[in-house]
């Protein structure tokens, strides 16, 4: 695995084998104005290989190891939350979401096999497929894949890495088209086990995207630790902290960070500092009230807000009132003057 580089703005190129590259059966490139969308639009089914022997992690058990409190295998779950249907080929383990288990018959049959297993769970005219060792795979990549495999009419839209190499793991296919490619294997080879997973790719039709961080697959414990050292940066941290408390809280809920910080900010300022946790918990207790949901939090998170504003520009009116003058201390702003004839 390449050392992982921060993103520009991931771009579509044409890859080796496009018109104008070097090799392969007419590979395209991706069509003018597909942008990355923001999520999937087309109904999709998933495939996740898990089962591998993690050998340059001296066998550790690799879809569970944890990057951001996580383990990389509820990562990708994570970023497939719209599928259809997840299948996972592996041994069943305990999951953040549900999923299909599914296994290769003898088991470490090879990425293929894998496949192969996979697919015969599936019935959405396109799947996504992906390894398990992807941690910042998310839902924007999941969906431009897909819609990117719409537009272009090709049999799959697969991610490069930063040297430009193929990631036929990190890859939107037409499932009818891996199933006749996956026979027609077969029928040559016999068998699908211990094939490469290049076989498949040099049958195929393929756009592809150049993706440098949902690309980057962790393969050593040194790719653990870019990655584990990557979400801990700013700007990465929050999100990545959010999306762990979503998954060990099984919410599905989209957050409006900004919103919630805002208000936290306004209850420190014009409260009190711990007022901050304090409100923004009641907020969300609210919303569960209110039947959950993004408008609920919303709601009750804008009359938290109001509220806190009213609070601190009560402080401030009592702040820039004019203090009672000594002779008359005692007496209250609003008293009625004593007009009684022996008053004095």
């Amino acid at each position: 695995m390449t050392a992982h580089q921060h993103p520009g703005a991931p771009g579509v190129t044409s890859g080796p084998g496009a018109p104008g590259g070097a090799s392969g059966p007419g590979q395209r490139a991706d069509p003018a104005g597909a942008g990355p969308g923001a999520f999937a639009s087309v109904a999709y089914d998933a495939v996740v290989l898990a089962g591998g022997a993690a050998r340059r992690l001296g066998g550790a058990d690799k879809p569970g190891v944890r990057v951001g409190g996580r383990p990389l295998l509820d990562r990708v779950l994570a970023a497939c939350a719209t599928a259809r249907t997840t299948v996972v080929v592996a041994a069943p383990r305990p999951t953040a979401r549900p999923v299909t288990w599914a296994r290769e018959d003898p088991p470490g049959g090879g990425p293929l096999a894998a496949l192969d297993a996979g697919l015969r769970h599936t019935t959405a005219e396109h799947v996504v497929v992906v390894s398990a060792d992807l941690p910042f795979l998310d839902e924007r990549t999941v969906g431009r894949l897909l819609d990117t495999l719409r537009a272009s009419g090709a049999d799959g839209v697969l991610l490069t890495d930063p040297d430009g190499r193929d990631q036929p793991l990190v890859a939107a296919y037409r499932a009818a088209r891996l199933r006749e490619t996956l026979a027609l294997l077969t029928a040559r080879h016999g068998s699908p086990h211990g094939l490469p997973l290049r076989r498949l790719v040099a049958e195929l039709y393929l756009t592809r995207i150049a993706d440098p961080v949902a690309s980057f697959d962790c393969d050593t414990w040194d790719d653990i630790a870019t990655a584990r050292a990557r979400i801990r940066e700013h700007g990465h941290v929050l999100d990545e902290w959010i999306s762990a408390v979503k998954d060990e809280l099984g919410i599905d809920l989209d957050v409006d960070t900004r919103g919630l910080l805002d208000l936290a900010r306004d209850a420190a300022h014009g409260v009190a500092r711990p007022a901050a946790p304090l409100t923004t918990f009641l907020v969300g207790y609210a919303a569960a009230r209110a039947g959950g949901g993004p408008e609920a939090v919303a709601e009750a998170a804008r009359k938290a807000a109001a509220l806190a504003t009213r609070w601190a520009e009560e402080n401030t009116s009592d702040a820039e009132s004019p203090a009672p003058t000594a002779a008359r201390a005692d007496v209250a702003p609003d008293a009625t003057p004593d007009t009684r004839p022996d008053a004095g």
